[in-house]
This record gives structure tokens, sequence and C-alpha cells, in this order.
């Protein structure tokens, strides 16, 4: 499935993508009398159970079809981060060879972990107000969703342990991010971690770790690569974070970004992002997550 958070005056609310358009649970669920998780962060809570919930409300409603108004024409969606309420945002520094060399960066040995907070979240389509900063980069990043608790994971298991994946988007203010040795600052503005436009569940992508990605801004390809280029690999991230923290339902984890950042170029090329900037993410089979920048 495709589960999506949805905006509305009441606050989020989850959405499936269909062939039929966006279904509204929360209606479908009134309409038949059931009861199931009313947001994605419910359902990943929920578990199997909840899943499974989800999925027989689906079938039902696409069986009855249109003429139920309960879908919705996903350009008349308003969209939410596709995670709302995660207890941890881990990120990965410097995962990907390439992105590593471009950066003039030691090649790591183990896993860089970082971290942004929920301020940072974003959903798809939201306009991103530009901070008190200079240096603005892009970073498109396959994301994990945990879907139950992880401690101690062995690496063959850990997969396993995955509700599903996103496409993200780490924006970066360069100028903030080294200024001094730790790299928070640049990392974890308002906006700075969309995700989305769905979550994927992980029996929909069966190998994480091939993944075609690619980042556009204002419709030029400058990011084009394939998570195969991740130095640790999904399974090696959720077993090493997991050593150190107990990973808990909905904690996303952002595993990297590959080449063509713009703090890649040689200085005298690099040009900053700025106000009205559009940039659309892309990760295979996750949906193109799109962001503009306002000033």
């Amino acid at each position: 499935m495709k589960l999506l958070t949805m905006r509305k005056s009441t606050g989020y609310a989850l959405g499936v993508k269909t062939d039929q358009g966006v279904l509204d649970i929360a209606a479908a669920a009134a309409r038949y009398g059931v009861s199931v998780p009313p947001t994605v962060d419910a359902v990943i809570a929920a578990g199997e159970a909840g899943k499974k919930a989800v999925a027989e409300l689906v079938q039902r409603a696409l069986a009855e079809g249109q003429g139920t108004g309960l879908f919705t024409p996903e350009a008349e969606v308003v969209f939410g981060p596709c995670v709302a309420q995660p207890e941890k945002i881990l990120c990965v520094g410097t995962n990907y060879r390439k992105h590593a060399i471009e950066s003039n960066l030691p090649i790591p040995t183990s896993p860089v972990l970082f971290s942004k907070f929920n301020n940072a979240l974003a959903g798809h389509n939201e306009a991103v107000k530009l901070p008190a900063a200079e240096q603005i980069d892009y970073e498109v990043e396959l994301v994990i969703v945990i879907g139950r608790e992880a401690k101690d994971v062995a690496k063959e298991d850990a997969l396993s342990y995955v509700f599903g994946y996103a496409t993200g988007n780490d924006l970066s203010a360069r100028d903030l991010q080294f200024r001094t040795g730790q790299w928070l600052l640049g990392k974890t503005l308002d906006g700075f971690a969309p995700v989305g436009p769905y979550l994927v569940t992980a029996d929909e992508v069966p190998n994480p770790n091939a993944l075609r990605l690619e980042l556009r801004l204002n419709g030029e390809v400058r990011q084009s690569s394939n998570t195969a280029d991740m130095i640790f690999d999904c399974a090696e991230l959720i077993h090493y974070a997991s050593r150190y923290m107990t990973l808990k339902p909905g904690d996303l984890i952002f595993t990297g970004t590959p080449e063509g950042v713009i703090l890649g170029y040689p200085e005298d090329k690099r040009v900053w992002l700025k106000a009205g900037d559009e940039l659309v993410a892309s990760v295979e089979g996750l949906g193109e997550l799109r962001t503009v920048l306002v000033g």
C-alpha cells in the first residue's frame, strides 16, 4: 500500500493512494461502520493488525467504486509529512562513496549518525521558508520507516523491522552545518526534512538496496544514482543503530545522499538555493517529493 497524510481543518488524516484516487480512510470507516487507525502514525503503531484493517477497508471501497464519493483526485489533496510523529529522526552522513569524495570528507568506516527534530518535517508540495543562512543545499535520500521496536537487531533480520520506505530531502544549510564540529544547526531548521508523498509498505519494496534516486532543481537533473552505491546498506544501518539505541515504530532513518549536491561543486561554480526554487526528489517506486522554497 501507499499510505499518505492528508492535511484537514481537523488535523492530519490517513489516506491511501489507489487507481481510483486517494481514499479517505476516516470517511470510509464511517461509511462501513468499522474501526481502523485514523493516521499513518496510528497504522504503524497498530502493527500488522492495523495494516490489515486498512487494506481490507481499501478493498471494500474499491469494490464499491467511485460512486461512494470516498475518493479524492490526488491533485486536490493537501499533503502532510507521510510520517508526522516519529520519536527519532536519524540521518546518515557521507553514506555514498562519490558524495564523500565530492564533499572532501573521509570515507567513513562506520555509519556517521546525526539527528533532525520533528520541526524539520514537511510534506509533499509544501513551501519551505528559507532560514537566516546563505548556503542552502538539497539531498535526495531513501528514508526507512521502522515498524516495530528494534534493539540489538542482527543484520540478517534487520529488514523485517521495517514498516516501509519513503522519499526524503535532507535540506541543509552548509554555512550553519560546518560552523562548528556539530552538524545539527544546519540540518534541523524548520521544514528541512520533507518526506513523502507516500509511505510505501515494505512488501512493495523487495530490495531497498537497488533503487534509483534522482533530484531535479527547476527541472534540471542534479542527482542521479542508485541505493546500491551506499557504503552501509539499509540492513547494516538498522543493525548498527539498534546496538546503541532502541528504535521505535515510526522512527525515520534518512539513509544518506549520493553525489551531485551543490557542496560538491567547485567553489566558483556553487549557486546555492534561493527563494522560488523548485526541488523534486524521487526514489524508484516511492513517488516524487516536491518542495518549493520561499523567502
